[in-house]
């Protein structure tokens, strides 16, 4: 009965109220697990510039771990939603399962390779020599969480794409509002300084996990179990399809970040500080519109599986016109305070303000263009589009963005360095348009027939 009043929900509901109902809770879990990162940059910008930039040289590395978690948790939910829209409930477990325990096994994995060479690996995140010991305390409790958090990214996305975006929140609220708790407590209470925000942000995600688990067994139409575990390379092809494109997007932002701190690298340690704040500004920023499109992805899986190609045509451009709309107001907001928000993360360093000042508005003059493209990838990576969406996924960071942060510096000094993201974003969007256009004549086509 449960199956049954779950698809009849999801293809039946109309679709602006089923969007917005499933994107509250998962606009709330992309922002909360945004806070990991920046609550650490707020407190930990209390103590020092150097304190500050270790955090951000570390985002690059906290990208790749949230990669592996987005690859198996988008990877089984996009075909978890599908098989539940197919009503074939027993594939969709063994597939929980499948993406679930290997997830933990690959952080694992990361979680040792990184702690035995912590030191070249904080140089070539871009630390230099004054950041390194920070980076190093950082960084080394940090990687003791990964296994917890890409399982948790991979249990809070398959919860989701069943259609209980609400109850995948609680879980990573849970995790979120105990690390802005325990942050000032171990940073400035027991004096424990950037050493103190990682046990704290290692605390949040086994608390966050634990409790996902828990909240997986007592709702949904099925749940997660060794028993179900099936490592099989079609199982593996599934996830390979229908997650690559977050593992592109995700790991070329880790690299694009790599090479963006390496090129402000050369202006010292408050440029690191700086571009590092304008960075999770944008990111809370996306992360409000990528929550959105995982409202609409699970709407997307069940409603392309059950072949209502109208509703999955109709859930894009409500989505679309909803987050163009909310990044043109925060354009207009933020340029015109880009260095009041800036002072929130680090006061007294005008080096790092007027960086970070910079680098925040020109992203912010091409964040409008940026709603298309997000909701464009993950519509073609739900509908099993593979081809079309890895290669938008790739295009933002590796294919516009690489280039320009290894050629404009050496043009235009730190101005090539502020920019970059911002002409990458542009032209990501001229690529998305023809690629998105072309499947939805095909969808519309198809809901003729």
């Amino acid at each position: 009965m449960k199956n049954r009043d779950n698809f009849k929900r999801m293809t039946a509901t109309p679709v602006p109220r089923l969007i917005i109902g499933l994107a509250v809770p998962t606009i709330i879990s992309m922002l909360v697990t945004a806070l990991y990162n920046v609550a650490d940059t707020y407190f930990v910008g209390r103590i020092d510039t150097q304190s500050t930039a270790a955090v951000g040289i570390s985002f690059s590395a906290m990208s790749v771990i949230q990669a592996i978690g987005f690859f198996f948790g988008h990877g089984s939910g996009n075909y978890i939603s599908r098989m539940l829209g197919a009503k074939e409930t027993g594939n969709a477990e063994t597939m929980a399962s499948t993406g679930l325990f290997s997830s933990f096994a690959i952080g694992l994995l990361i979680a040792i390779a990184g702690i035995s060479f912590i030191t070249p690996l904080c140089y070539a995140l871009g630390s230099t020599h004054t950041i390194l010991p920070y980076a190093k305390d950082y960084l080394g409790i940090v990687l003791i969480g990964t296994p917890f958090m890409t399982a948790s990214l991979t249990m809070n996305n398959q919860i989701r794409f069943k259609g209980n975006a609400r109850y995948a929140m609680l879980g990573i609220i849970s995790g979120a509002v105990l690390n802005v708790i325990l942050d000032p407590i171990l940073i400035f209470g027991f004096d424990m300084g950037v050493k103190g925000a990682a046990i704290a942000t290692v605390i949040s995600q086994i608390t966050g996990f634990f409790i996902l688990i828990a909240i997986d067994r007592r709702t949904g139409t099925f749940s997660v179990s060794f028993k179900a575990f099936r490592p099989t390379a079609r199982l593996y092809a599934e996830i390979v399809k229908g997650g690559l494109p977050s593992l592109l997007r995700q790991g070329l932002m880790s690299v694009s970040t790599i090479l963006l701190n390496l090129a402000a690298k050369n202006y010292g340690d408050s440029a690191i500080a700086g571009m590092a704040i304008a960075t999770r500004v944008m990111y809370i920023l996306n992360a409000i519109v990528i929550g959105l499109g995982q409202g609409y992805q699970p709407v997307c899986g069940f409603n392309y599986g059950a072949k209502l190609y109208a509703r999955v045509r109709q859930g894009f451009w409500f989505c679309v016109k909803t987050g163009t709309l909310f990044f043109l107001i925060s354009s207009i907001v933020g340029y015109i305070f880009a260095p009041e928000i800036v002072a929130l993360f680090r006061k007294g360093d005008a080096a790092v303000a007027q960086v970070g000042s910079a680098a925040l508005r020109w992203q912010l003059l091409a964040l409008p263009f940026g709603a298309f493209t997000l909701i464009s990838n993950m519509m073609l990576q739900t509908i099993r589009k593979a081809g079309k969406a890895a290669f938008l996924a790739s295009a933002r960071q590796g294919l516009f963005f690489i280039p320009c942060i290894l050629t404009l510096p050496h043009l235009l000094g730190m101005t090539g360095v502020e920019i970059s993201q911002a002409i990458a974003d542009v032209l990501s969007f001229t690529v998305a348009l023809p690629l998105t256009l072309g499947t939805l004549r095909e969808m519309k086509r198809l809901s003729l027939q």
